[in-house]
C-alpha cells in the first residue's frame, strides 16, 4: 500500500556560511551560525516534512582559515547539533546533520548524524573517501563502515560529496537495499546523483551547499529540484515501490494496470528498459502485486541473465 513521505533538502542559500567574521568572538559566531539555519529552516517546516537534509559541514564558515575554523569547530562543540536535535524533536521530523566532528584523539571525521523525531541520533556515517586535502590539511580521516540506517519509514543510506565517486561504498550499500540515500554535498556530481540512485534502486535526496538541491527517484529521474530564487525544496515520494525491467514483464504489468487502474502507478523514463512501479492505494502492496502477476525485479533479472551467460560463453 502506499507508503508516502515528505522530504526536504536545505541548502545554505542566504545563510551566513561564506560570511564569518574573521574577528569576531567565536561564541557569537557560533550564535550567529544557529540563528541562520532557524532561519532557514523555517523555509520548510511549515511543509511539515518527515526528514530535512542538510548539506556537508553545514556549520562551517568557509572564509575561516584553517587555524581559526579549527578553533572555532572547538567552540561550537556541539551546539549546533544540539539545536538540529531540539528542532528534530519540536516538529516531529527526522534530520541528516553533516558537519565535522571531532575525536578525543585529536583528529577529525566528516559525519553526518541521523537524529529521530524524538531529538535522538540513531546513527551516524563517517564519509569513506574523503578529498586528499581534507586529510592532509584538515585531519579528516576516512570513515570506513557504511551500514543503512533503520527509520520509521524505511531504511536510509548516508553519503558526503566526494563519496559520489567511489564505487566501494556504493557496492556495501547495495546489499543493504536502502529506501533512500541522503546526500550532504559541496560538490552537485552532475549525472553521477542520478546514476547512483538507479545504481541502489533507491530515492535520492540531494542538499547541495550553495547550489541546486534534487529529489531523484529510484529510475535515475530528477522528480524535484532547487531553483536560483530558492536554496530549499519539498516533495512527495512513495516508498511502496519496485524497479523492473519491461523484458518478461510487459504484458504483465499492462495486465496489472488493465485490472487494478490508476491504484497501480507505472513510470517510464523512457530508453533505460526499466519501469518504476508504485502501488497508490491502501488496498494492496507492490509485494502482492509482485507476487499475484510474478513480475521479475530488475536486479534479480539481471542476475539470471549473468549466470545464464556464464552457462554459455563461447568456448
Amino acid at each position: 500500500m502506499s507508503r508516502y513521505i515528505k522530504i526536504s533538502s536545505v541548502s545554505v542559500k542566504n545563510g551566513v556560511n561564506y560570511a564569518g567574521d574573521l574577528h569576531k568572538d567565536l561564541t557569537l559566531e557560533v550564535d550567529r551560525m544557529i540563528n541562520t539555519w532557524d532561519r532557514l529552516l523555517n523555509g520548510v517546516l511549515p511543509d511539515k516534512p518527515d526528514i530535512i537534509v542538510v548539506p556537508e559541514a553545514c556549520d562551517r564558515y568557509h572564509n575561516y582559515p584553517l587555524e581559526r575554523r579549527l578553533e572555532y569547530y572547538d567552540v561550537r562543540g556541539n551546539r549546533v547539533r544540539d539545536f538540529f536535535m531540539d528542532k528534530a524533536m519540536g516538529n516531529s521530523c527526522y534530520i541528516a546533520y553533516s558537519a565535522a566532528r571531532k575525536l578525543d584523539d585529536g583528529t577529525y571525521r566528516n559525519t553526518t548524524q541521523l537524529i529521530d523525531r524524538k531529538g535522538q541520533i540513531i546513527g551516524m556515517y563517517n564519509k569513506n573517501h574523503p578529498t586528499i586535502g581534507e586529510t592532509e590539511d584538515g585531519k579528516i580521516l576516512p570513515g570506513k563502515n557504511a551500514d543503512v540506517i533503520s527509520c520509521d519509514f524505511g531504511k536510509a543510506a548516508c553519503a558526503i560529496c566526494f563519496d559520489l565517486n567511489f564505487d566501494p561504498l556504493w557496492e556495501k550499500y547495495k546489499p543493504q537495499q536502502p529506501d533512500i540515500v541522503l546526500f550532504s554535498s559541496a560538490y552537485h556530481g552532475g549525472m553521477m546523483q542520478n546514476y547512483r540512485a538507479y545504481q541502489l534502486r533507491s530515492y535520492f535526496v540531494g542538499s547541495i551547499i550553495n547550489l541546486e538541491n534534487t529529489i531523484i527517484n529510484p529510475v535515475g529521474v530528477t522528480v524535484a529540484k532547487s531553483t536560483n530564487y530558492f536554496g530549499y525544496i519539498t516533495h512527495d515520494i512513495n516508498l511502496d515501490y519496485k524497479v523492473v525491467h519491461l523484458a518478461y514483464n510487459r504484458e504483465k504489468i499492462l495486465k496489472a494496470i488493465s485490472k487494478y487502474g490508476s491504484k497501480i502507478k507505472m513510470l517510464d523514463p523512457g530508453y533505460l528498459g526499466a519501469v518504476l512501479l508504485t502501488s497508490e492505494t491502501d488496498e494492496f502492496t507492490m509485494d502482492e502485486i509482485v507476487d499475484e502477476y510474478k513480475l521479475e525485479l530488475l536486479d534479480d533479472y539481471f542476475d539470471r541473465a549473468l549466470a545464464f551467460q556464464k552457462d554459455h560463453v563461447e568456448r
